[in-house]
């Protein structure tokens, strides 16, 4: 028979009102990794009003983090300590059959590189989310995240409650949020943790750690359902398993106009925003 048993005075959680006053009496209790509500932010953009805050949320290392974003929203990622390894996946919010075509993104752009001025584009040939500022310029649309298999060949352990979770079990549980499963879960781009294809096909992880603070904006071209999971990238040769915090802000803001020159950059973007009107004509 255990201790709380035989005696609640020795475990005081044992008694459901003291558990209640104990629970109650965390309330304002801050750490590093945790969302904020309501949302507050001291470092907004001088023309972002505090009203139009909409996310302001820390990832903890191992962690992940979704939420729907209306069209037109700015969502800022920061790499707050060097190390952090944001995956992230996109769905069309009002239809999640809609979502993040990792190929097409590339393939459409002519490009295997992502960076300011690049879009991310669904599976129905739509801008999901386009980057309109990078300071970290490592990024990788190329390897996808890690999976419980990766996990713990690389660290002995690759389980959602085990010490070293990976990437894809992080956005079931995300993806779960909104009603969607393990199907929904589609490859990912992944920001701040980058690859490059070498002369002979092979590829080169750029895993850091970088400086601290590198930040990464998306505009958002449709409402959105995103999810983002923070774990160390799967090519990460590091034996240690190695990820720092990472923090996300969103808030609104205006619908991408006709003259954005990012919109017009190519003939291939043109189309997918006009793609993206077409839809919210109906």
């Amino acid at each position: 028979m255990t201790a709380s048993r035989t005696n609640p005075a020795a475990n005081p959680l044992a008694n459901p009102l003291a558990a209640r006053d104990h629970a109650r009496a965390m309330a304002g209790t801050r750490v590093e990794a945790m969302p904020m509500l309501p949302p507050a932010a001291d470092d907004l953009p001088a023309d972002v009003a505090a009203d139009d805050l909409l996310w302001e949320e820390t990832i903890a290392p191992g962690g992940y983090a979704t939420r729907r974003i209306a069209r037109g929203a700015r969502l800022r990622l920061i790499d707050l300590q060097g190390d952090a390894c944001a995956s992230m996946l996109l769905f069309n919010a009002e239809m999640p059959s809609e979502r993040l075509n990792v190929a097409d993104t590339v393939k459409v752009q002519w490009n295997a590189y992502l960076g300011a001025g690049k879009l991310l584009l669904s599976d129905m040939g739509r801008v999901l989310a386009s980057i309109v500022e990078d300071e970290a310029g490592t990024h990788d649309a190329f390897c996808g995240t890690s999976n419980a298999a990766t996990n713990a060949a690389k660290y002995g352990d690759g389980g959602n409650s085990g010490p070293h979770p990976n990437g894809r079990d992080r956005f079931l549980l995300g993806a779960a949020k909104h009603g969607l499963g393990r199907r929904d879960v589609h490859p990912c781009v992944n920001l701040f943790k980058g690859a490059t294809i070498a002369a002979d096909g092979a590829i080169i992880p750029q895993v850091g750690p970088f400086a601290a603070g590198r930040r990464v904006m998306l505009r958002m071209e449709m409402d959105v359902i995103v999810i983002l999971a923070n774990c160390p990238h799967v090519l990460d040769p590091r034996t240690d398993w190695t990820i720092t915090p990472l923090r996300a802000t969103a808030w609104r803001g205006a619908v991408t106009p006709e003259g954005d020159p990012i919109r017009n950059a190519t003939p291939e973007g043109q189309r997918a925003f006009q793609n993206v009107e077409d839809y919210f004509r109906r």
